[in-house]
């Protein structure tokens, strides 16, 4: 009696036919690698913008309300009753579920909008570290006072065709290899990154900065514009650090039950979040005591030494993207390349395929794809790629992703959903509380917006387009 116990708990499975073994604890391990990611460097930066003050608080406040509003977005992942209720596998399942269809086009919207924008992000942030790696052996060779500019064209271009070639495997998404490398990574340069800012403050033998960040100079080229655009855009590239809440109704399916995959969710949340703020604070706290009001863009091109070290952080930032890029890229050529292949039912170009033996692999494995995917995917990386080279600017692509990103699918939808599956009365104190969470988000994601988009028209001012510069 006891094996047969034993072999139905085995083999037991959900409501939905599937068997999901997650734990609080393999939750708040995807949570944490969902939250870190390339916008970490940018944390002492967006602190020096906003000094002693409102940097701090800003990080704090940013992580305050992604975690409430993941623990509203954690009751949703089953409607109607957050317990026994269907299962909602995916983010733009639980808007269709408690909104309705025509939310679900502008989720949709914004969610690959903010895809697309990463992507972007992404291939510039490549070549800033493939610059700094160029430049800080520059430097250790031939002395710190030699003459070390690159251009970051060329690994733009390179990475695009890299991109290009990945891009042509349906099932590189799959691969668990992807994310585990990926996971590796981001904890690798990230960990760098606060140990050479400790190590810097530390030789400083003082701390560096102001209560209100980077002061209003002629003489500095800081206008009271550019401090406004500046610290407006810090706020985006915080709010972008933090992207979470459409990565957490696919990490919760995951999840085994009893007990309910809500109450393990909101652990998780905790957990993770809490743990990712408290390395977040640290970075970008100690990055700016290190720097001060001259923190750079990205903290690890503020180091030449120990140049090994820095170069085993920008390299981790390269293989960390070239993964990342396509795990962003996939779900929208699976969008399209859907809706062409219906659109055109019967055109070869969509349906016929094609397959190519590979010579490397055993068994007599092929490549098989389409003319669509060939042309397509290549077409669409490619105009990817054009764009980073036409808006190199690393801290402002990250304040407008954050910007697009932050309202619409951290505050907005979280709040709008729970206030529809737990019938919270308007006019109610919970709903006005609610409410006021909702509009602020939405005056934040505007300024940072603003901020950022006005920071690039000012520098496409006074830069050459596709001249990427470190």
């Amino acid at each position: 009696m006891d094996v047969e116990k034993v072999e139905r708990k085995e083999v037991e499975v959900d409501d939905d036919g599937r068997v999901r073994t997650g734990t609080v604890w393999t939750a708040t391990t995807h949570a944490i690698t969902a939250v870190i990611g390339s916008g970490v460097l940018a944390l002492p930066w967006s602190v020096a913008q906003m000094g002693w003050v409102l940097g701090p608080i800003a990080l704090i406040g940013c992580a305050y309300i992604t975690y409430y509003t993941a623990v509203l977005l954690s009751d949703c992942y089953r409607t109607p009753d957050p317990v026994h209720g269907k299962r909602n596998r995916t983010y733009m399942d639980v808007v269709r579920s408690c909104l309705g269809p025509r939310d679900v086009v502008v989720c949709g919207l914004a969610q690959y909008a903010i895809l697309w924008g990463t992507m972007v992000g992404y291939t510039i942030t490549t070549a800033t570290s493939i610059m700094a790696v160029a430049r800080t052996d520059c430097h250790h060779y031939r002395g710190h006072d030699a003459a070390c500019a690159s251009s970051g064209t060329m690994y733009m271009v390179v990475f695009g065709l890299v991109e290009i070639v990945l891009s042509q495997f349906p099932s590189l998404e799959k691969l668990t290899l992807i994310s585990v490398v990926a996971a590796v990574m981001s904890c690798t340069y990230s960990v760098v990154g606060l140990f050479l800012s400790a190590a810097k403050l530390a030789s400083n033998h003082a701390a560096h900065g102001t209560l209100l960040g980077v002061k209003i100079s002629a003489a500095a080229g800081v206008s009271a514009s550019t401090k406004t655009w500046h610290s407006l855009q810090a706020l985006g590239n915080i709010a972008f650090a933090y992207t979470y809440s459409m990565l957490l109704i696919e990490i919760q399916d995951t999840v085994k039950s009893p007990p309910s995959e809500n109450v393990t969710m909101k652990r998780a949340s905790f957990y993770g979040i809490g743990v990712t703020t408290i390395f977040y604070v640290s970075l970008g706290c100690i990055g700016y005591a290190a720097f001060g009001n001259a923190a750079p863009g990205n903290v690890l091109t503020g180091f030449d030494e120990p140049f090994w070290l820095v170069d085993v952080a920008n390299v981790a930032v390269v293989i960390h993207l070239v993964g990342a890029y396509q795990v962003y890229a996939q779900p929208i050529f699976a969008c399209y390349e859907k809706w062409l292949a219906t659109r055109w039912p019967d055109s070869a170009f969509f349906h016929h395929e094609y397959a190519v033996r590979l010579p490397l692999a055993g068994g007599g494995r092929a490549a098989r794809f389409t003319m669509c995917k060939l042309v397509v995917r290549t077409a669409f990386v490619a105009a990817t790629t054009v764009v980073s080279l036409m808006l190199p600017f690393f801290n402002a692509v990250l304040g407008l992703l954050g910007a697009i990103a932050f309202w619409p699918l951290t505050v907005y939808f979280p709040v709008t959903m729970y206030i529809a599956q737990a019938k919270v009365a308007p006019g109610s104190r919970k709903w006005v509380a609610l409410q006021a969470l909702n509009a602020g988000a939405l005056v934040v994601s505007l300024l940072a917006a603003v901020g950022s988009v006005a920071d690039m028209v000012q520098r496409l001012g006074h830069v050459t387009i596709f001249q990427t510069q470190l």
